[in-house]
């Protein structure tokens, strides 16, 4: 259980650090592009959300199998599967808690006041250096946000893990799967101390979360 409990911790610690790099440009663009089809990326950002995790997960299955091309060049050049792997289990677990990311990002990015933008610009600052200066610091509620709950959703997680990644121990083993083979087996007594476990993560973690906003909702710059 405890080797479970760590191959959990470090998909969820690498998902969300991934996603904080993947999720910022997308959510940036969200906010502040005026394509008419904006909906559209939104939609198919969001799209985890509303599909049932076997759907999601069969899919990202046959994306990453090595019937794929994708799954054929990875074991062309690693000589390992993708499928049924823990780089798999790493990359469906991105798409999969992409949307717990991105939209607390772009929540975040469009509250932001236009006419602090326009004067970033008036006084020469780049594109780039308005959104590190003035964007992120305001926006910074949000990103903790997005990051929690991507790390909460992945530690969690369990039919897209149990698609992708199958039940080998100290590899694609999470505690999710290792709760549900505990409790096939009829062990409540190891599944409930593994259920606490998570139950007591994913408060203390929502209990940072919300105390971090409420502080920074009174600073000088909120």
């Amino acid at each position: 259980m405890t080797t479970a409990l760590l191959v959990s911790l470090k998909l969820a610690a690498i998902v969300s650090a991934a996603l904080l790099v993947i999720g910022l440009p997308i959510a940036y663009w969200i906010a502040f592009t005026k394509r008419r089809w904006r909906f559209l990326v939104e939609a198919a950002v969001g799209l985890p959300i509303v599909l049932p995790p076997t759907v999601l997960g069969f899919y990202l299955l046959v994306a990453l199998g090595p019937r794929s091309p994708l799954g054929a060049a990875w074991i062309r050049w690693t000589g390992d599967p993708l499928a049924f792997s823990f780089t798999g289990l790493v990359l469906g677990s991105i798409i999969y808690s992409l949307p717990f990311a991105v939209q607390p990002f772009a929540a975040s990015f469009a509250g932001v006041d236009r006419n602090l933008l326009a004067a970033s610009a008036t006084l020469g600052a780049s594109r780039w250096r308005t959104f590190w200066r003035v964007v992120v610091p305001l926006s910074l509620p949000g990103l903790i946000t997005g990051i929690a709950l991507s790390f909460a959703h992945t530690l969690g997680e369990f039919g897209v893990v149990l698609m992708i990644g199958g039940n080998i121990p100290g590899a694609t083993q999470t505690i999710s799967i290792a709760i549900y083979d505990e409790v096939q087996a009829l062990n409540y007594a190891a599944a409930n101390q593994a259920a606490l476990i998570l139950l007591v993560l994913s408060f203390v973690l929502l209990t940072c979360v919300y105390g971090l906003n409420r502080r920074w909702s009174g600073w000088p710059w909120r």
